[in-house]
């Protein structure tokens, strides 16, 4: 039998507290919400009596000329995807936000649904017969997150597809290096030996990792820069990046670190390679990645990776986060570079069960579906 679920609006305190105790993802925290300052947001919290089992960060983005909102949860809500009360929290969660005006609700349950090993993804890349993760036999089948995906359906929610494997948001498929219970040198012996040489050529060629400041942020932005140039992605702009470290380090004064790898000095070297890391809980996160087209021989990505997953690890992390994937397995996808890289840590990709809309307002829901599909 459930227990009767209440839902009201929470202090920051609390919803950063609870996110951190269960691990959720640094898109559900406060700091999120004041970061995403062109969405109005809120935090939830779900109670059952006066134990807190769930929390939201509600982003609501207006239409033009309209007092309507798209409301958006972020790789949440936060809670347990197998609990008695989830179907509780997302009635309440539908009902909340009609109330706040919006005229449809998307939600990214981050629970896993399936997952695959690298040698059973090395395996795929090596059969021209397979050209998508998702005719690959996975190495485990998540029943709670087949669930949710059968009860979002009962409930009206549309699944938004993926396009090249990435949803409308956030990704559904990651990529992640299980850290729990491992050691340096566990964690060594599980990467390719392509991954291990590479690091040892960085280390012997005199690339220093070392963790940066808010004023170091205009280096990582340069060639952060660079790097959209040369792979074809809009950059965001450096005042993005300053507020998203201001906030961040506000809420938790490590829940993000600028890392930087140097070719030639102590310090003093050849910038050629630079990263953001965001830690909540026990999961951390690769965030943001730039690396310079000279000097790609001296290692620099790998040797950041190498130092950030090290990190990871003595800041008591049970995943190390290396974020989106395609589902190609292809080696004639222009994406294939990408997942070929992080199998080499030795990890595993993972289906998440993807972001979902439910529309509450039909009319102004298909308008609004419309106007994506035609924008592209």
């Amino acid at each position: 039998m459930t227990r009767p679920v209440t839902v009201r609006p929470i202090d920051a305190a609390q919803h950063v507290d609870f996110v951190a105790a269960r691990s959720g993802s640094f898109l559900q925290t406060p700091a999120w919400g004041r970061l995403k300052n062109d969405w109005r947001s809120e935090s939830l919290g779900w109670f059952a009596g006066e134990e807190l089992i769930a929390t939201a960060l509600v982003l609501y983005r207006q239409l033009p000329r309209l007092r309507r909102y798209l409301a958006y949860v972020p790789e949440g809500p936060v809670t347990h995807w197998d609990a008695p009360e989830l179907l509780d929290v997302l009635r309440t969660l539908r009902d909340h936000v009609k109330e706040r005006g919006a005229f449809a609700l998307r939600i990214g349950p981050p629970v896993p649904v399936r997952r695959w090993h690298a040698a059973t993804l090395k395996a795929a890349m090596a059969d021209d017969a397979v050209t998508s993760l998702t005719a690959v036999e996975p190495d485990v089948a998540h029943e709670a997150g087949a669930k949710v995906r059968v009860l979002l359906t009962r409930l009206g929610f549309r699944h938004l597809a993926a396009e090249d494997g990435f949803s409308t948001g956030q990704p559904q498929f990651v990529f992640q290096v299980p850290l729990e219970g491992r050691t340096e040198a566990d964690l060594l012996a599980g990467m390719n030996q392509l991954w291990r040489r590479n690091i040892k050529k960085a280390a012997k060629l005199g690339v220093e990792v070392t963790r940066g400041g808010p004023g170091d942020l205009p280096l990582f932005h340069e060639i952060y820069a660079e790097t959209a140039a040369r792979d074809h992605f809009v950059p965001r702009p450096l005042s993005y990046f300053q507020r998203m470290v201001e906030e961040l380090r506000a809420e938790d004064p490590d829940r993000i670190r600028l890392y930087l790898a140097r070719y030639g000095g102590s310090g003093e070297g050849e910038l050629v390679a630079a990263t953001l890391w965001v830690h909540v809980g026990g999961h951390t996160w690769y965030s943001y990645g730039a690396s310079t087209a000279a000097r790609r021989e001296v290692q620099g990505s790998t040797a950041i990776q190498w130092q950030m997953m090290r990190d990871a690890l003595a800041a008591g992390a049970t995943v190390y986060d290396l974020r989106g994937i395609t589902d190609t397995v292809s080696t004639e996808d222009p994406h294939i570079g990408l997942i070929r890289f992080k199998v080499g840590t030795g990890g595993e990709a993972v289906e998440l069960a993807g972001e979902w809309d439910l529309p509450i307002n039909r009319v102004l829901y298909r308008a609004f579906d419309l106007y994506m599909s035609r924008r592209g």
